[in-house]
């Protein structure tokens, strides 16, 4: 039996009835099958008790909680069962001998698909996008290649999101050009979207490191001490660009998202309002569940798959020493 993702957006309590999910708000009473159920998204003030958790935690099923403004709180799921103290040593071992490599790994990663996603608008005759193309083949290749520190490899990648924001005023209607990248809170629609695009496919990371032996505390390109599951962060952050983003530009170039039809905007703040997150959120899982012909594997998989495959592309270089290579879009075609 198939399994989904359930996104509930309006206020209430979850609970357990007989072997079901029920979901009580206003409206009344919604039953959700649990045998069917992978992952929970909470994105409004949801109440639940222990009894309830207990029984979600036995089924296998990951809860994510946002706040208000569509951010990433936090998430509950069942006890680790794929435990593994060898492979956690040896990405101990490998944080301290090869972090630089692996997060040099990360940054190119961004970079090829960020090319990949902006050749597209090249092609249809945005031709102010080949310094940026170029920069991108060229000079950040050249740059990764240096003997860099980690704080330098940081740099770079703030340099390739910083220079892909900008050029967003290129192929995108006026009211949605970004001025800068502002998170918390989002402050007008672009913010908004990137926002809450980036967290959920954060907890849709997190769902799949989850189903790996991978510890989610030891990361290469973010700092450990974050206090979050930053190994989640250092694999979302390639795939931003093939998800993420390319489903934002298809929804507000396509008019599917509007700034006047699908925005709360309140004093300095600016949020998808309910209409918005839904057209969103199809858009977003669409994208998740697309599939395409994984080029080694030889058999179509999707970009969900994708992700815990990047997972255990990093247990191969952890445990026998092979190189990681993140996700391409690029050996997709």
């Amino acid at each position: 039996m198939s399994k989904y993702t359930r996104y509930i957006m309006s206020m209430g309590e979850l609970s357990r009835k007989d072997n079901s999910i029920m979901f009580k708000n206003l409206k009344g009473n919604n039953y959700l099958p649990i045998e069917s159920t992978k992952e929970l998204y909470c994105l409004n003030e949801i109440s639940m008790n222990t009894k309830f958790l207990d029984f979600i935690a036995k089924a296998g099923i990951t809860i994510h909680i946002f706040n208000y403004y569509g951010k990433y709180s936090g998430s509950f799921y069942p006890k680790e069962q794929l435990v593994s103290g060898n492979l956690t040593i040896k990405q101990a071992k490998a944080y301290l001998d090869k972090r630089l490599e692996i997060a040099k790994a990360f940054v190119q990663g961004i970079a090829n698909n960020i090319y990949e996603v902006l050749y597209h608008y090249y092609k249809h005759d945005k031709k102010e996008l080949k310094e940026l193309l170029d920069w991108l083949k060229q000079d950040v290749p050249k740059f990764l290649n240096k003997d860099l520190d980690i704080k330098q490899i940081l740099f770079i990648e703030g340099q390739i999101w910083m220079r892909f924001y900008e050029s967003f005023r290129i192929f995108l209607p006026e009211d949605f050009v970004i001025n800068k990248r502002v998170k918390r809170p989002p402050d007008n629609p672009i913010n908004a979207l990137i926002s809450f695009g980036n967290s959920i496919l954060y907890a849709k990371t997190v769902s799949q490191i989850y189903n790996t032996h991978l510890n989610q505390t030891i990361s290469f390109l973010h700092e450990p001490s974050e206090r979050r599951f930053s190994l989640s962060l250092d694999l979302a952050e390639v795939f931003k660009p093939a998800i993420v983003f390319k489903c934002i530009f298809e929804l507000v170039n396509n008019r599917k998202i509007q700034v006047s039809k699908h925005f709360d905007k309140n004093l300095n703040y600016c949020i998808l309002n309910e209409a918005g997150k839904k057209i969103f959120i199809e858009a977003i899982e669409e994208r998740f569940s697309a599939v395409f012909n994984h080029p080694i594997l030889k058999r179509k998989i999707s970009y969900e798959t994708a992700i815990k495959l990047d997972g255990y592309k990093l247990c191969k270089l952890f445990l026998e020493g092979k190189e990681f290579k993140p996700f391409s879009l690029r050996e997709m075609y």
